[in-house]
């Protein structure tokens, strides 16, 4: 079987219980074999023993870290409830869909094989996520847009320069802030246009920054 790159393989049992472990095992050994057969490389192995309902599982999240960093071409399931049930699959299949990643199962023996219903909400998320993209976008050149027609130069900013206070003070310049608020824009306008310029900050931290100014400059 040719070489068709590399893949995970993902075990996943309900409970700790000691009797469980040969179930481990047993979907280990048997991947392996799935594995060798569609020509992958296993790269690496992760495996838990928690509920499919939950998504906060140490193998999970250490496999979408690795798929996310890695060159994997695919991810090895006993089946498709291994990786999740009920919402935590579908999540997880989003994510993996988001990295290119193909499912394959031993119980398909091949791609894992999405009813209409399943296909129907990936595509949707996918959906969303694209218009969420563009309104993020949307909004940091509105307020840019705003900034600029109030007078500010961004062409001036020196991107993410500032004192050795930490990352948060770094990130968040508060001669921009204060001087984008005497200009007359909303806290929100204020963090999208620090955005646009590469500073990650929230607006909760500019509205708290910009207070913490104010208390330190009152008379």
């Amino acid at each position: 079987m040719d070489n068709n790159g590399d893949c995970v393989i993902y075990c996943r049992v309900s409970t700790e219980k000691d009797t469980q472990e040969m179930s481990l095992s047993r979907q280990q050994e048997e991947l392996e074999v799935l594995a060798d057969t569609l020509g992958y490389t296993v790269a690496a192995s992760f495996s838990d023993r928690q509920s499919g309902y939950e998504i906060d599982r140490d193998g999970l999240l250490g496999l979408l870290d690795f798929v996310r960093d890695e060159p994997v071409a695919a991810v090895l399931v006993q089946d498709e409830t291994r990786l999740g049930r009920g919402n935590a699959r579908v999540a997880v299949l989003h994510l993996l869909a988001k990295t290119q990643t193909a499912v394959f199962t031993n119980h398909d023996s091949g791609p894992l094989e999405l009813n209409e219903m399943d296909t129907m909400l990936l595509e949707i998320l996918a959906i969303v996520e694209e218009y969420q993209r563009k309104l993020h976008n949307a909004k940091i050149r509105r307020g840019m847009k705003r900034a600029v027609e109030a007078g500010y130069r961004p062409e001036r900013n020196l991107r993410n320069q500032g004192n050795a206070e930490g990352r948060e003070r770094i990130d968040t310049p508060i001669q921009e802030i204060v001087s984008l608020r005497e200009k007359g824009l909303t806290f929100e306008e204020i963090t999208n246009v620090l955005k646009g310029l590469g500073h990650h900050v929230s607006k909760a931290t500019v509205h708290r920054r910009y207070q913490e100014y104010a208390a330190g400059h009152e008379s």
